[in-house]
């Protein structure tokens, strides 16, 4: 038997069992065995593995090894090159999504500092230069410092934007303090103040702006109409006085007349001489009451003018008083906004201490608001609130406040009520609203709150109040929502 048959059947033995001591066949077995195996094989490799198993018949192992050479490098070489493919292709991928980063989106934002963008530029260059096995330690050092460079700078530049807002904050609130109560300009100071101390979304920006401008533009008008308004009252006043220096001048000259008719009239030596000159006093009085009764129609109507002007400036000024107060209204609900509930909250504390009576408060929150908006998107949103509004003013009485407070969350304040009636009140507008759903876009939208509710304590401040009143609102979020918690 040859060495090949011997191998051939060895190999068929080994695959079929292995003795159950476990010992392997003899070693010198297996490239024999591997040879059959590639023989059958079809193409190259069963070549390849009819010459080894040729060579190994004829114990020529310097030929064997140059046929398993050969199998190596093409096949297993290429098979690690195919396994090393989908991993070089990611680095690449990898290595370009850097470049991109740091050479395009991190130069863009670093623009304001030329040094760290050229920086920024000049690494991206070297990332697309490099090749595998070329060594990164250098990269890796300049990526490193260029991220330190830049915390550095976006920290100082965060310090420097936080010490302008303040700076710009106290400018405002000085001005704040400068204007007169009833100034149309303390609504936009307020609204401009509120945005400072909160992290304004750019939607709430633009709302702003495009609302300050509104009412800057209608605010000009108003202005432009009462400056036209006093002008022609200071026209009329003109000619009021020029009016009276009229009068004045004639009664100057009738003055000047009758001296002389009196000179004459003792100079008179007849009864006709006499006659005429009496004549001509009279027809001088005469002249004179209808000068005045002329002068006395045009002060009138002068006063007239004066007075409709002066009403008309009134006018005005109360409408621009009322445009400054829609900067204390909430534009989507007209509710009172956080200005207006702290414009009027004294007002009704102030009452509260002198009349003796409680004053309540109770801080309310949609429940699953995030979900509704979800549902019925920011248009159902919208109309969910003014809905909301709309049927707490109905079942609130005249001198209750109703603020929308942020968000979805609102503040209604009860003078005159105590902790139970308030309590009462709000579960009895919780049944309205259930009783009462939206129909938006042919779509029926349930809306619910969670509400807590405190009554003033002696000498408490608006924001600890508040602040009570808002617990109590988590605590009715957390036993099951649409619900009322009342605090002592």
């Amino acid at each position: 038997m040859s060495l090949r048959d011997r191998g051939a059947a060895s190999g068929q033995s080994a695959v079929r069992s292995v003795p159950s001591d476990g010992v392997v066949p003899d070693a010198g077995n297996v490239l024999p065995v591997f040879a059959c195996g590639m023989a059958t094989l079809p193409g190259e490799l069963g070549d390849l593995g009819r010459r080894l198993a040729s060579a190994t018949d004829a114990a020529d192992w310097a030929t064997a090894a140059r046929v398993l050479r050969q199998f190596l490098d093409k096949y297993l070489r290429d098979f690690a090159a195919a396994l090393d493919a989908p991993a070089a292709a990611e680095a690449e991928q990898l290595r370009d999504l850097l470049r991109q980063a740091v050479g395009v989106a991190l130069a863009s934002l670093l623009r304001p500092l030329p040094a760290l963008a050229d920086e920024s530029t000049a690494l991206a260059g070297d990332l697309k230069r490099w090749s595998p096995g070329a060594d990164l330690s250098p990269l890796a050092t300049r990526v490193r410092e260029l991220c330190h460079q830049v915390g550095v700078h976006a920290g100082e530049a965060a310090e420097q934007q936080r010490l302008l807002l303040e700076l710009f904050d106290l400018l405002l609130e000085n001005l704040f303090e400068l204007l007169d109560d009833g100034s149309w300009l303390r609504g936009q100071v307020a609204a401009v103040r509120r945005l400072l101390g909160q992290d304004p979304d750019l939607q709430t920006l633009e709302a702003t702006r495009q609302g300050l401008r509104e009412l800057a533009y209608q605010q000009g008008l108003l202005r432009q109409g009462i400056e036209q308004s006093k002008d022609a009252m200071r026209v009329m006043m003109v000619s009021f006085v020029e009016s009276l220096d009229g009068m004045a001048a004639h009664a100057g000259e009738y003055q000047d007349r009758l001296q002389a008719h009196l000179a004459a009239i003792r100079e008179a030596r007849t009864i006709a001489d006499l006659g005429h000159r009496l004549e001509d006093v009279l027809d001088d009085t005469r002249r004179l009451q209808e000068q005045a009764l002329r002068s006395h129609e045009q002060l009138q109507a002068a006063r007239a003018d004066v007075e409709a002007a002066e009403a008309r400036v009134r006018e005005l000024e109360a409408q621009l008083r009322d445009i400054g107060e829609l900067a204390s209204r909430d534009p989507l609900t007209g509710a009172l906004n956080r200005r207006g509930l702290e414009e009027q909250y004294p007002q009704l504390l102030a009452r509260a201490e002198r009349e003796g009576w409680p004053l309540a408060v109770a801080v309310l929150d949609l429940d699953e608001f995030r979900r509704l908006n979800g549902s019925f998107g920011h248009a159902g949103g919208d109309a969910a609130l003014r809905h909301v509004v709309q049927v707490l003013g109905e079942g609130l009485r005249k001198d209750d406040l109703l603020a929308r407070y942020g968000g979805e969350e609102f503040v209604v304040v009860l003078p005159r009520t105590t902790l139970e009636e308030a309590a009462a009140l709000l579960q009895r507008l919780q049944r309205t609203l259930a009783a009462r759903p939206l129909l938006h876009e042919g779509r029926r939208i349930e809306v619910r709150f969670s509400a807590g509710v405190a009554v003033r304590q002696l000498g408490e401040d608006r924001e600890h109040l508040l602040n009570r009143a808002d617990r109590a609102m988590y605590r009715a979020k957390q036993d099951g929502r649409n619900r009322v918690v009342a605090v002592h």
